[in-house]
């Protein structure tokens, strides 16, 4: 059975990740992270851009975890590998925003 850490992120991490330019996730060393990433494993992340029943998702292979100091502050480092696969996510062009108002 695949072994799935489950994670939201915003628009432009998701982008990010997606395009391949992005392949560290990072989280606070808190006790609630501790408890989800710590002592476990993990074969795949399934990222998700928001919590609407259709908000764009993506499955990453799972590398491994390490802990380090970011900014100063303890966080853990979530090592992504390759992206498996990705569902309802078009990449927006610059500057092709809908606008919901009329001039």
């Amino acid at each position: 059975m695949v072994s799935i850490l489950h994670l939201n992120l915003h628009r432009e991490f998701f982008a990010q990740i997606a395009a391949g330019a992005k392949r560290t996730e990072y989280r606070s060393r808190t006790r609630y992270w501790r408890r989800r990433l710590e002592g476990r494993h993990y074969d795949v992340i399934q990222f998700r851009n928001g919590y609407a029943t259709k908000a764009p998702e993506m499955v990453v292979e799972f590398r491994g975890l390490r802990r380090i100091k970011k900014w100063g502050k303890p966080h853990y480092a979530i090592r992504l590998g390759r992206i498996l696969k990705i569902k309802r996510w078009h990449e927006r062009k610059s500057g092709s925003r809908k606008r919901s108002w009329k001039l």
